[in-house]
């Protein structure tokens, strides 16, 4: 075990947690055979098999188990030891260490590049997961702050809304709905929904703004990305309940159009969260400070989208 390294111990933890060769190569951006070379020069450090293959599935072995707690401890520690290297530096010379579910990517770099224009000599640490992977990259203390529509119910973490969040329904400009004023929603019973996954900030979003006020919600497809939903709108293959600040682009070139519904936008708002008991470093702080202050007009300016 001596010679072990830390990138082995990450890319085996990931593997460990998606219990997948190629989600986890997708989470690390790496292609699958180096992933299962570092699992393998593991295996050859510890003198075991870490995985057994059943049918198409992979499983821990016992001694998988066993190193997957050890592995997470080490890397827990790097981290801590990470942080209070930060701490020390202040904010010039820190690292931000942020990750952003995929709805805000539309915007965000532009946003952090603000940051880092204002703040000279800070790095730079983003990542963009779905919501459950945000969460799990809270619990896991793997993030010092997440940016996110729904935060975690919960007191083991602070959300701190900065910015407010429209969604809307859109269609490609040649549908027949576009142009009529005042729509009710029921209007769109007949209509196909292009959707985003369930379980994901966008699905929990459309569930609440309507609210079972269409009834057999027609799903013409469910998506896990937000530009190929987009795509297939601007191609006439249904419509889709999306933020606003992901179509800001599409809107202004006019490949989409909002449709006028009564009670749209549904507004909800942006959230900064993070632990409760972390002990944020200071750049962590002064970016948390940065977006309470400037955020809702910085994104504002940023997307093109007013908001009432």
């Amino acid at each position: 075990m001596k010679n072990a390294t830390l990138r082995q111990l990450k890319v085996f933890e990931v593997v460990a947690r998606q219990l997948s060769f190629s989600r986890a190569a997708e989470e690390l951006h790496l292609t699958q055979p180096a992933v299962s070379t570092q699992v393998r020069q593991l295996e050859g450090h510890v003198g075991l098999p870490l995985f057994e293959q059943l049918g198409k599935k992979i499983y821990l072995t016992p001694a998988g188990v066993e190193m997957l707690h050890y592995s997470r401890a080490i890397i827990q520690q790097f981290h801590e030891a990470d942080e209070a290297m930060s701490r020390l530096k202040g904010v010039s010379g820190g690292v931000l260490n942020i990750a952003v579910i995929s709805a805000g990517d539309y915007f965000f770099p532009r946003l952090l590049a603000e940051f880092l224009r204002r703040n000279q000599g800070v790095s730079l640490n983003l990542a963009v997961y779905n919501r459950e992977e945000l969460l799990h990259q809270l619990a896991a203390n793997l993030t010092d702050l997440a940016v996110m529509v729904r935060p975690p119910q919960g007191g083991d973490t602070v959300s701190l809304p900065f910015a407010p969040h429209p969604y809307v329904i859109v269609a490609a400009p040649s549908h027949p709905l576009v142009g009529r004023r005042g729509l009710a929603l029921e209007e769109l019973s007949d209509e196909s929904f292009i959707v985003r996954e369930k379980g994901s900030d966008t699905w929990n979003s459309m569930e609440e703004g309507l609210a079972g006020r269409i009834r057999n919600l027609k799903i013409a497809m469910e998506i896990k990305s937000t530009e190929t939903i987009k795509q297939a709108v601007i191609a006439g293959m249904g419509i889709a309940y999306l933020s606003a600040h992901t179509v800001s682009l599409e809107l202004e070139v006019g490949r989409l159009a909002v449709l006028d519904i009564v009670g749209f936008p549904v507004m909800l708002n942006w959230y900064l969260v993070h632990r409760k008991n972390k002990r944020l470093p200071p750049v962590a702080e002064a970016f948390k400070g940065f977006l309470m202050q400037d955020g809702a007009e910085l994104i504002q300016s940023l997307t093109g989208i007013q908001v009432a």
